[in-house]
């Protein structure tokens, strides 16, 4: 039961309360550049949302086995090498080098993919879908894994459900930013307002309706949490004026 709450506030988390793209201010440039009209803004979820799973999958396999100080991978090897089976080998360092490599290269399954089998939706997308690769909600996605990681409190299935909902969550901001923008074309802007500054008034719009969440995460641990029941206090007898009680 902790670990499905666990969970549940974890996905809640990522995908309303500290949404990647309202809350922290990543995946910006796919948000305002293709999100003009709602199915080319879902296909984009869609495709930010798989590649950040695979990205989490293996960076976690990375951060777990290679990466984290003390990690068996680096240290086994060392052990055979020098012969000193006691060290701890630690390549946090190279913690972003392969990030971006992990990041790409599921990006360039993902444009494979769609170029194949989508060859409509991947016109519409235009640059934007090589771009992923550099679309810092999946590095951010994948730093956070890193951290909670190196605190060992967080596994594999924690990982997942971080970037799965956080893919989701970045779905649901770029699709209501596109049905906004396909009825301000509709619409009486002013001429000061028009063109990329709208744009950014309602995503700041936006950010501040998605503040409405925050206390979300507090009230679900409370409901999820064991109510504490203090223990019963133990009546004490009446003595009589006998000495009998």
């Amino acid at each position: 039961m902790e670990m499905m709450g666990n969970l549940l506030l974890i996905a809640i988390s990522a995908a309303l309360i500290n949404n990647f793209v309202l809350t922290y201010f990543v995946g910006i440039c796919p948000f305002l550049g293709v999100s003009r009209r709602v199915d080319t803004a879902f296909g984009m979820g869609c495709a930010v949302t798989f590649v950040i799973s695979v990205a989490a999958l293996l960076s976690w396999t990375m951060t777990e086995f290679v990466l984290r100080p003390g990690a068996p991978v680096p240290g086994w090897i060392w052990s055979l090498v020098v012969g000193d089976s006691a060290a701890a080998v630690d390549l946090s360092v190279l913690s972003y080098i392969v990030y971006i490599f992990v990041i790409a290269a599921s990006v360039q399954f993902v444009e494979m993919y769609v170029r194949k089998f989508f060859p409509a939706l991947y016109k519409s997308f235009g640059v934007f879908l090589p771009l992923i690769t550099t679309n810092c909600a999946i590095l951010f996605a994948c730093l956070e894994i890193m951290k909670h990681v190196y605190a060992r409190d967080w596994g594999l299935v924690e990982s997942l459900v971080l970037a799965i909902f956080g893919g989701v969550g970045f779905t649901i901001a770029i699709v209501l930013m596109a049905g906004i923008r396909e009825e301000l074309d509709l619409a009486d802007v002013p001429r000061a307002f028009q063109g990329a500054a709208i744009t950014l008034v309602v995503a700041g719009i936006l950010a501040l309706a998605f503040m409405g969440f925050t206390g979300i995460g507090g009230t679900i641990q409370k409901a999820l949490s064991p109510v504490d029941h203090d223990p019963p206090v133990p009546s004490e007898s009446v003595s009589t004026e006998d000495g009998r009680s």
